[in-house]
């Protein structure tokens, strides 16, 4: 059954033709070789809204939002080497506090500029930015864009080449929720080689390009998606619907176990800008004439600029081979230089590689970090950045709201569903209680649940949403449950994400499987806002009081900073170690959860309405806790549970502390 906004209060639910699926589609595991939905949009300004919320999202993953301060580049452009029509020099860029980024810039000789700029991205090829085979080759692309006009700084991927303090790949799940990953240093890398660029005085800002195939191809859509500087996009062989790439082409929450959020998706994000889509016969970029670039085109056509994006596809293997570089070229100077013909490659000469290496016979500054030196500076910069945001009167507090609600939203990747978006069924009525299953319109999830009515019922009590880690079966017949009935009160008690009923194979060892699903714990926070939503339908109540026992006060202390206000909360924190990240390894698993703030988030986000936490550990941070919370150290008494219920507010009137 389906809800609408109109009949939130005062009517009864009302049946709708959605069913509520006999398995929930979230126990489906997504990776990187699931085949992706298509992108669909309702018209374009719901594309816009639904593009710049996956913007924030991709910059959340990648451990940049709030983006870091950009230090100073320090940038040591030197080795410069004199050629027919270009020059090429070797770049030392320190993009993060202690950490360098090595390239090559290649820069047009004998002409006047401002000249056009290009970043360009390598992919997992065996000599990075030195590449150079029939397949692909990175100088033959910058030697002949350098000749045609064009700035083209090419820079390493992490761990190669002069890049390679810190490994290629990293990032466990301590790291996952710091969200430090090697792919938000490479995208970060990225946003800084656009910085470069736009410093150089011959360098055109407004006219800034990208290009990269392969994981280069995904570096240069992902940083087209989040920096609007790039204003023209060519990436080459990595938009698939059935291949995403892993490892340093993805990282948690990045893809938020959404059946859409793909390659193809992200890519679309570049419109309206020009872009130029390049595919292979014989890669996973095989159908995109047929599947992707269709429905990209789509995108394009909702800004009425579907002659902006293109699509060549060549008959070769994986590759950014001649055929797809002169398609490059063209377009590139079509959309840059203003100009419409054919542009054949030129023959060119590779430089030996210690003429290219930044590092050759050189060592990095004295103060490049090592990645436990890197790491432990990311976590120290992000406490801090959270301890600034404290609040200590209403302005700040308000403040501090508004940059926590956003953080959080993107760590916990949940939402408050729309009323008519809530679906019930009833699968067993008895007298006084109803065996039902909750779910969301086009979400596919399945929440079993227990409504337990009152014998006499008491308007004066608000209805109850009770959560147990070991689902409802824990919650119905107990003592706590039997008294809040005897007081009048109503009570909903669910099986939330994988307890109870709901309990179902779900298989969470792949490395990469919080970048492509939601965890466990992050479902559960989602199921408790779903119910909340349900209650408030079916009772009318304005009040509801909201119990989380043992670690499903957790959960629920972190579901009610998504709730609208009027929800009452009493949660056990089971003795949780606010300040050891083994613990929420261990206990509540969420991507991001750490930097957006943790519990200090959830103290400003909570501060309204009624709130009671006991059982908290040491680590709690008290200092953080706002008026109309209570902290007890112990855990309260079934008895103080039902009075503090039935009456809405803490049976021992004295203010909020910790005891």
């Amino acid at each position: 059954m389906r809800k609408t906004a109109a009949l939130l209060i005062f009517a009864p639910l009302v049946l709708t033709a959605e069913r509520i699926p006999e398995q929930d589609a979230r126990n489906t595991v997504l990776d990187s070789r699931t085949h992706y939905k298509m992108p669909v949009a309702a018209g374009r300004e719901a594309w816009l809204e639904r593009a710049a919320f996956l913007r924030k999202q991709i910059l959340a993953s990648a451990g940049l939002l709030p983006k870091p301060e950009k230090n100073p580049l320090n940038a040591q452009i030197f080795g410069k080497l004199e050629r027919e029509g270009y020059t090429i020099e070797k770049v030392l860029l320190e993009t993060y506090p202690g950490f360098y980024l090595g390239g090559n810039l290649y820069r047009p000789r004998g002409r006047q500029g401002p000249f056009p700029a290009i970043t360009s991205p390598h992919g997992h090829f065996t000599y990075g930015r030195l590449e150079n085979t029939p397949l692909v080759s990175t100088p033959a692309r910058c030697i002949n864009l350098a000749r045609q006009g064009f700035v083209v700084f090419t820079y390493d991927m992490v761990g190669y080449n002069d890049t390679d303090q810190v490994p290629h790949e990293f990032g466990g799940a301590r790291d996952a929720l710091w969200n430090m990953s090697s792919f938000g240093l490479h995208l970060w890398n990225s946003i800084r080689a656009v910085d470069f660029l736009v410093s150089l005085p011959h360098v055109d800002a407004n006219r800034i390009g990208c290009t990269g195939a392969s994981s280069g191809g995904l570096q240069c859509f992902m940083l087209t998606a989040v920096d609007d500087r790039v204003t023209v996009s060519a990436p080459v062989n990595k938009i698939s619907a059935i291949e995403q790439g892993g490892g340093c082409q993805s990282a948690p929450n990045l893809r938020g176990g959404a059946s859409d959020i793909s390659n193809v998706l992200i890519a679309a994000m570049t419109a309206p800008r020009p872009m130029l889509i390049v595919s292979a016969a014989g890669d996973w970029t095989l159908n995109t004439r047929t599947e992707e670039f269709p429905a990209i085109q789509n995108i394009y056509r909702l800004f009425g600029a579907e002659k902006n994006v293109e699509h060549v596809q060549v008959n070769a293997l994986h590759n950014y081979n001649k055929e797809s570089r002169e398609a490059v070229y063209k377009f590139f100077n079509a959309q840059l230089l203003n100009k419409s013909d054919l542009v054949l490659e030129q023959n060119y000469r590779v430089e030996q590689a210690q003429d290219l290496l930044v590092l050759h016979n050189r060592k990095r500054p004295d103060n490049a970090l090592s990645l436990e030196h890197l790491l432990n500076n990311w976590i120290a910069s992000a406490k801090s950045g959270i301890a600034e945001l404290q609040p200590h009167d209403a302005a700040t507090l308000e403040q501090a709201q508004a940059a926590f609600r956003e953080r959080l939203t993107f760590a916990l990747l949940v939402s408050k569903p729309a009323p008519e978006t809530v679906l019930f069924e009833k699968k067993e009525i008895l007298p006084l209680s109803e065996a039902l299953v909750l779910g969301r319109s086009g979400k596919g999830d399945r929440i079993p649940a227990l409504w337990l009515a009152a014998p006499k019922p008491n308007p004066q009590v608000a209805p109850s949403l009770i959560v147990h880690p070991d689902g409802a079966a824990a919650v119905s017949n107990s003592s706590l449950v039997k008294a809040i009935l005897n007081r009048g009160g109503s009570v909903l008690a669910i099986d939330a994400f994988q307890t109870g009923a709901a309990k179902a194979p779900r298989d969470q060892s792949g490395r990469s499987f919080p970048d492509f699903n939601q965890t466990n714990d992050a479902h559960r926070v989602q199921d408790i806002l779903t119910a909340i939503q349900y209650i408030r339908a079916r009772s009318g109540s304005p009040q509801i009081n909201l119990v989380g026992l043992d670690i499903a006060g957790v959960w629920s202390y972190f579901a009610r900073t998504m709730a609208d206000d009027g929800v009452n909360l009493v949660a056990d924190l089971a003795q949780f170690r606010a300040d050891t990240d083994a613990e929420y390894v261990d206990r509540f698993f969420i991507p991001g959860i750490r930097k957006a703030g943790d519990f200090r988030a959830a103290a400003v986000m909570n501060a309204r309405g009624k709130v009671l936490l006991h059982n908290v550990s040491q680590e709690f941070p008290a200092a953080w806790v706002q008026k109309g919370t209570e902290v007890r150290q112990n855990r309260v008494s079934e008895a103080d549970l039902v009075a503090w219920i039935a009456a809405g507010t803490s049976p021992s009137g004295r203010s909020p502390g910790v005891r």
